[in-house]
């Protein structure tokens, strides 16, 4: 008798919480299969398990054999499992590689790979029903890689603190996720250190705050909107902001803020300042 793909799913998970891989149940649309037991509130719960029931997504993650069972049987509709990434002993990060629309993140990893001068090595990896893969790694202890979609490059999104990964053997609306041949027996490989370093993203920058006597709320606010600028409209927002600050009369005072966000965000320092004269001059400034 053929069993289930809950059941299928069920003992999948067990054999991954006997490796140390934290796990929840997975619906088949790939969410969180147990109900949140805030569900009737009127407010949004903030509750991360602290209340001391199941129901809160990958916070209920667990390797406890006795446990796997219980959130499995409190969502019989399971037909896949998620595997918790950053957590120890493994600090699992999952890169994420779609094949979809014409995006091809496998190829892009590769190419990103030969770019940064680092090796993909072998390791754990699960073909995905749309011919992706997801690549699992070690993170190095005491680091933490967040979440990110399409940062690296399209089609390569990361599982990092917080996130899980759909594990092999889980059945979902698209196809099933199975390990790829020839990876069966590889552990998860140590993440490179070059590649750590690009998913991390830099610190947030700490520029000094602009000494203005009276508006140096919306002083900030204009240095953080420059600060916040995408590729392809830092010398927009930069003009903007610097008209702004020279129509409240601040332009003076605050300039230099100004071109050093601009230069952080990556515009030159030259043209950083030619753009802050511009809007001066539009002003009337003297600057």
């Amino acid at each position: 008798m053929a069993i289930t793909a809950h059941e299928a799913a069920l003992t999948h998970a067990l054999g991954a919480a006997a490796r140390g891989l934290a796990v929840i149940p997975l619906s088949r649309t790939k969410l969180p299969a147990v109900r949140s037991p805030h569900r009737a509130e009127h407010r949004a719960s903030r509750c991360r398990g602290e209340c001391g029931q199941i129901g809160h997504g990958i916070h209920d993650a667990t390797t406890d054999r006795a446990t796997v069972h219980t959130l499995f049987a409190a969502a019989p509709w399971a037909t896949g499992y998620g595997i918790a990434c950053g957590t120890a002993p493994h600090r699992l990060i999952g890169i994420d590689l779609d094949v979809k629309n014409g995006i091809d993140g496998i190829a892009n990893f590769e190419h990103l790979a030969g770019e940064y001068g680092f090796t993909i090595p072998d390791t754990v990896t699960v073909t995905t029903p749309s011919g992706g893969r997801h690549l699992w790694l070690r993170g190095p202890e005491g680091h933490s890689v967040p979440n990110s979609v399409g940062r690296l490059a399209s089609g390569i999104d990361v599982r990092g603190s917080g996130g899980y990964l759909v594990g092999p053997g889980s059945f979902t609306i698209r196809g099933h996720y199975t390990l790829a041949p020839g990876t069966e027996h590889h552990a998860a490989a140590a993440a490179p250190e070059k590649l750590i370093a690009l998913l991390t993203p830099p610190p947030p920058v700490q520029l000094p705050a602009p000494t203005l006597p009276v508006s140096g709320r919306q002083a900030l606010a204009l240095v953080q909107f420059v600060l916040d600028a995408p590729e392809g409209q830092r010398n927009d927002r930069l003009y903007w902001a610097a008209c702004r600050a020279y129509g409240n009369t601040e332009g003076d005072p605050l300039a230099s803020s100004l071109i050093d966000a601009a230069v952080h965000v990556g515009l030159s320092e030259s043209e950083a300042r030619a753009t802050v004269a511009s809007a001066s001059r539009r002003a009337g400034g003297t600057r």
